[in-house]
């Protein structure tokens, strides 16, 4: 007992209880801002001056700033926490990114402006308490003991919740008990803020149809030739059975008159029931296989092949699942969970309104061109757009995808209470709905989730708490990503290609 007492203080003194989220918003900071304005890094206006042919912004690199005030005179000082409550004031830093206007070529112009001002984390890197030590936090004004890991708007403590959601782009079977369907292969394919849908049903004829947004039920072996894989082997194989399932025989044999791409695109375009020449048709089609189809295999022709393979395998484990050599999937198994943190949460916000603040780039650059002027790139920037709007959204809690209140007041009651809430887990199922099994303890649920804390009424079950020792992980740089592939590939794993 002695020594678990030790290495529980020791644990504590390494780890604050809201480490897993001030990880989370560092990583904001760190890349992911700058990740999104590498995902927007061109903007080309519509109108443009008549002695221009082409005329384009590009966007450079990212600089964050720690948190200043200024003063009616124009002087500018560090603004920390305490004066930020003290005064009503909102703890914030300003982002300053670098643009250049591009004109048939050439560069006409290129300014480090400053695009708004994001709220900042007490003691993430950003904030001036990080790494102070007890006498100089209790010189600067504040508690020594306090947690950190939230935000000061408008004078209020804000803490973001921790959302549970179901992991995306992970396939889950399940049998369905009425209806002409039999078997089901789900996942939600996300890519930056949206995620879609996609699920491969099984009926009781024997025939696979995948459905996604608004594509419904379209033969597998017609997307599969779709996509690029024309021949019935290359079909079977990429299922990857030795012997042929007599389900996979029944899709090919049933759609064998679909030879090519283009029959395919075409039989998917009837049941679309587009009215559109047909060139039009089909280049829609190809715009749906790309964009909308699984886009988080990518975006683009050379992601098709991929996306064909990942098809596959959705089929092959409801083959799997039918022969009984797989279990159903659990979905409140924590495998198939994953938890937004606030890196995640302002990941979102930064990336919605930074296409705000490029279509009110484009306005503004418009309306000069119209008047014959080309406005500077200074003026062309209003930092007031953003920083109202994601500061709204901290002070309301009301998010992207029409979520309410992921941002909450901080409860002060006592310090247990401030703690509790930091390390709150919230679902995203509707409380009014019964879910018996979503608010159910789960085993895996054992050392991640307390087994008590849960609030009585609608929302038991659906709001819960960090285990006392859960940390959680935060998301992979993309360097990382290709580290640990080169390392799978040097064990002996080949790309799909």
């Amino acid at each position: 007992m002695k020594n678990k007492r030790i290495l529980i203080k020791k644990f504590f003194e390494e780890t604050r209880f809201v480490k897993s989220n001030i990880d989370s918003y560092n990583s904001f900071i760190d890349w992911r801002m700058q990740k999104v304005i590498n995902a927007e890094k061109e903007l080309m206006p519509a109108v443009i001056p008549v002695d221009a042919e082409e005329v384009k912004f590009e966007f450079g690199e990212l600089t964050l700033r720690k948190p200043i005030i200024v003063e009616a005179d124009g002087a500018e000082r560090p603004l920390y926490p305490g004066e930020a409550r003290m005064r009503n004031l909102t703890y914030s830093a300003p982002v300053f990114l670098e643009i250049a206007l591009i004109v048939d070529g050439k560069e006409r112009d290129r300014a480090e402006v400053k695009i708004a001002e994001i709220p900042v984390m007490v003691n993430s890197k950003l904030c001036y308490l990080s790494g102070l030590t007890q006498d100089e936090l209790i010189t600067a004004g504040e508690d020594p003991m306090d947690p950190g890991g939230y935000f000061i708007v408008n004078g209020t403590e804000r803490a973001l919740v921790l959302l549970e959601d179901l992991a995306p782009n992970q396939i889950n079977v399940s049998k369905e008990k009425t209806g002409p369907v039999t078997h089901t292969a789900k996942v939600f394919s996300s890519i930056d803020t949206y995620k879609i849908s996609h699920a491969v049903e099984r009926t009781k004829e024997g025939i696979f149809q995948i459905s996604f947004s608004n594509v419904k039920k379209v033969p597998f072996t017609v997307l599969m030739k779709a996509l690029g894989m024309l021949k019935d082997k290359d079909i079977a194989d990429a299922v990857g059975f030795e012997e042929l399932p007599e389900d996979l025989y029944i899709n090919l044999i049933e759609f064998m008159s679909v030879t090519n791409q283009e029959e395919a695109k075409e039989f998917i375009s009837k049941t679309l029931q587009l009215a559109l020449p047909k060139e039009r048709k089909l280049q829609k089609i190809e715009s749906i296989l790309d964009s909308i189809f699984l886009p988080h295999l990518g975006t683009d022709k050379k992601a098709r092949l991929n996306k064909a393979h990942f098809l596959a395998q959705m089929v092959r484990k409801i083959v799997l699942l039918r022969q009984d050599v797989i279990k159903l999937d659990d979905k409140d198994h924590y495998m198939n969970k994953r938890i937004r943190m606030s890196g995640d949460l302002l990941e979102d916000l930064f990336r919605t309104n930074f296409k705000g603040l490029k279509n009110d780039i484009i306005y503004i650059f418009t309306r000069g061109v119209r008047r014959g002027k080309m406005i500077p790139i200074a003026s062309l920037v209003r930092a007031k757009f953003m920083t109202d709007k994601i500061r709204s959204a901290m002070g309301t809690g009301n998010w992207t995808g029409n979520r309410t209140g992921v941002s909450q007041r901080l409860e002060r009651d006592n310090p247990i209470a401030a703690i509790s809430q930091l390390r709150n887990v919230t679902s995203l199922l509707d409380a009014n709905r019964e879910s018996f099994e979503a608010r159910a303890l789960h085993p895996t649920h054992w050392g991640r989730l307390c087994a008590i804390e849960s609030p009585e009424g609608k929302n038991i079950g659906l709001r819960k708490n960090l285990a006392i020792t859960a940390t959680i992980t935060t998301e992979l740089k993309e360097a990382e990503y290709s580290k640990n592939l080169k390392t799978l590939q040097n064990l002996g794993l080949e790309e799909i290609k």
